[in-house]
């Protein structure tokens, strides 16, 4: 029998449950996989909490890995026993599933599936982040929040990669030591440093090219106070809360400043645009220019426990569930 996690009404952890399901055969363009591994993300708990809107009753989750079962008519690209991964497809709380072929991609050799699972939504983020949203240029000073998060340890280790200086905000001294062991120079503890203050000492007043900001409502305008004249901000993400309504007056005030709320859908909308970010992920992690910290792991029917515990800040780098 086959199992997944469902939800059928918005709420905390506790309203996802494991039930058994029917999976049907592959339709036109898509493909049935066994799934291996599954990535745990802050989306998630939007879409489950209601926060981010999902018609009910759903299956969680974003991203995978697994085998190829079977394809649909017209798939081309796929065949039974391919290992392929995605980044974005809802429906991923599930041992067995169906997916449009086109949001898949190949699994190279030397990336295992636990790893796959664990880098296509968040490094895929960090791609677009650092290389398209602000291209990261050698000489560069950033801000990332959330350092030691999933996306936050990526971003650390590809922006020094590409020869920047990284500034990380964290809540511990266990996670600035986590971000400063990925790349991150300046780990900022912000339970007990003020971020705003410590950006410009590092920076000599000059402040920063670039803020990449996940938490919102709690961080939102003391980003703003980060920017150089002309800097962006590119705010993806809110697990603090929403960002309260912007007087963007206050943007002309700070120094003509830009904010973007990007999102990995629109960087991926295409095939040709999912395959080209799956390879620049791919490159820098076969490379070991970045290394993913799974650090977590538990099994799918334990879907509320790793809820609870990403929501309390427990969890640092990646966590998967295992199948």
């Amino acid at each position: 029998m086959v199992h997944a996690i469902r939800v059928t009404e918005h709420g905390g952890p506790a309203v996802m449950k494991w039930q058994a399901i029917d999976v049907p055969a592959p339709g036109a363009g898509e493909v049935l996989i066994r799934q291996t591994a599954i990535g745990l993300n802050f989306i998630d708990t939007y879409q489950r909490s209601g926060l981010y809107k999902q018609p009910l009753p759903f299956c969680p989750g974003n991203e995978g890995a697994g085998v190829v079962d079977a394809v649909g008519p017209d798939v081309m690209g796929f065949t039974p026993g391919d290992r392929v991964a995605y980044p974005s497809a809802s429906g991923a709380y599930a041992e067995v599933r169906l997916i449009p072929a086109a949001k898949l991609v190949h699994i190279p050799d030397g990336i295992t599936d636990r790893q796959a699972a664990a880098m296509m939504l968040k490094g895929m983020t960090a791609e677009y982040l650092i290389r398209r949203t602000y291209k990261v240029k050698p000489g560069d000073t950033i801000l990332i929040h959330a350092a030691a998060g999933g996306v936050g340890l990526i971003v650390c280790q590809w922006a020094k990669h590409l020869g920047a200086t990284v500034i990380g905000t964290v809540g511990t001294d266990e996670k600035a030591a986590l971000a400063k062991a990925h790349g991150c120079d300046h780990p900022i503890v912000t339970t007990r440093e003020d971020f705003v203050a410590r950006v410009a000492e590092i920076t000599n007043g000059k402040k920063l090219p670039v803020v990449y900001d996940s938490i919102g409502k709690d961080t939102f305008l003391k980003s703003l106070d980060c920017l150089a004249p002309f800097g962006l901000l590119a705010a993806f993400g809110q697990s603090s809360g929403n960002v309260e309504p912007l007087d963007i007056g206050l943007l002309a005030a700070k120094g003509s400043l830009y904010v973007t709320r990007p999102t990995l859908g629109t960087y991926i909308a295409t095939p040709a645009l999912l395959a080209e970010t799956a390879r620049d992920l791919f490159d820098v992690v076969a490379k070991g220019a970045v290394k993913l910290a799974v650090n977590q792991t538990y099994p799918l029917k334990d879907a509320v426990q790793a809820h609870i515990d990403l929501e309390s800040r427990k969890t640092t780098g990646s966590t998967i569930f295992t199948v």
